[in-house]
């Protein structure tokens, strides 16, 4: 099978950039059935690139079925902090390394190269699970002098992706949280977060937990070629409604926003998810950091070959004529006319449909930590 080297895609040496002018587009490479990735390049950190060549038979290679493998993650802690001053959290769990659901958009797709695996076809189907999560975040949280803050989960990889049916990380991670009453924010793109509304329902009613769940189309095509393995558009709007009657504060994230892609949807999406029960909405612009940049540059030719260089060129647009502009507070949302137009759109639909503004705090006043240690505990 020829890769997209061999075919011409290369330019100044970068992976899955467009042909220059006006050239036609070759053909993109032969997919696998189910994942959102069309390659699985080599980790920018290993010593060796692999380059797919095409063998002269003008044959596909018949490519084998790929399976999804579970690794265990043997952390020794489970919170992970950080000091970005665009974020609203400074603090994080991350139950899963890697992600089934294999869209090929995601942010955290780069972090795979840290252990060896590429950040393509091996992000979505080599995963690590963090097994004692539930037992590690308990002790983090007794130690003398933890100050809790709300934790949010599902901002890297989503927490509630398929082998969450078996692994039920994100099920002890709840129960811990919700005994020693910390405030839990939740980001996932699953219905399967409606598993544990007997869990987040109390802690919503003290004012402990919400859940935002990511809607990045309405379109089933689309959403089957951009992140096959999550749940369809109609069983997230399902599962908002679903979180809503039960009482546990619920918001839609419109995220990312591709121009030409699915920004024609964004006020379809905060339309639809309102009268599912979503009260406040968010949203945040493509972002192309490292490998990402070629993966989404390959998908775009492989599926929309006649969008592709503008769908590219529209990004650079926002990013001061880069693939992707990292800087504080610009990274979300994009700098630029287009990037103006999709703001002020996103917040005159808001307006329009009645979103809140911003949603109430989270408590941490209920915090139940470590005893003192001049504290005896009871006998019963």
């Amino acid at each position: 099978m020829a890769c997209l080297e061999a075919d011409g895609i290369v330019e100044e040496g970068r992976r899955g950039a467009l042909p220059p002018g006006d050239e036609p587009l070759p053909p993109g490479p032969r997919l696998q059935h189910g994942r959102g990735a069309v390659s699985n390049p080599t980790g920018r950190y290993e010593p060796a690139q692999r380059e797919a060549m095409d063998d002269g038979w003008g044959e596909p290679d018949e490519l084998p079925p790929l399976r999804t493998e579970v690794l265990v993650d043997k952390a020794r802690t489970v919170i992970t902090r950080n000091a970005s001053p665009d974020i609203p959290f400074d603090r994080s769990i991350n139950p899963y390394r890697g992600c089934e659901h294999g869209c090929v958009y995601c942010f955290a797709r780069p972090t795979h190269a840290y252990v060896g695996l590429s950040p393509g076809l091996d992000f979505e189907s080599r995963l690590f699970a963090k097994p004692d999560a539930a037992v590690l975040l308990e002790k983090e949280l007794s130690r003398p002098g933890y100050t809790p803050r709300t934790l949010a989960i599902g901002t890297n990889t989503d927490p509630y992706q398929p082998i969450e049916r078996q692994y039920q990380l994100m099920r002890g991670i709840l129960e811990v949280l919700g005994r020693m009453g910390h405030p839990v924010s939740i980001v996932t793109k699953s219905a399967l977060v409606t598993r544990d509304i007997d869990l987040l329902a109390p802690m919503a009613s003290q004012g402990l937990a919400c859940v935002a769940i990511s809607v990045t189309t309405l379109d089933g095509k689309l959403a089957r070629t951009m992140e096959p393995r999550a749940a369809a558009p109609h069983r997230r709007l399902a599962a908002i409604r679903q979180l809503g009657e039960a009482g546990i504060p619920v918001s839609v994230m419109v995220a990312p926003i591709i121009p030409a892609i699915n920004d024609s949807e964004i006020e379809t999406i905060l339309e639809k998810a309102h009268e599912a029960g979503a009260r406040e909405a968010g949203y945040v612009l493509l972002r192309l950091p490292l490998e990402v940049r070629d993966l989404v540059t390959e998908w775009l030719v492989t599926h929309y070959p006649d969008k592709a260089r503008h769908v590219l060129s529209l990004i650079r647009s926002m990013r001061g004529g880069k693939d992707y502009d990292a800087r504080w507070n610009e990274r979300m949302t994009g700098t630029g006319p287009y990037a103006a137009l999709i703001a002020r759109r996103f917040e005159l639909a808001m307006q329009r449909i009645g979103y809140l503004k911003r949603h109430p705090r989270l408590r941490t006043d209920l915090f139940r930590g470590a005893p003192k240690a001049a504290e005896q505990l009871s006998l019963f």
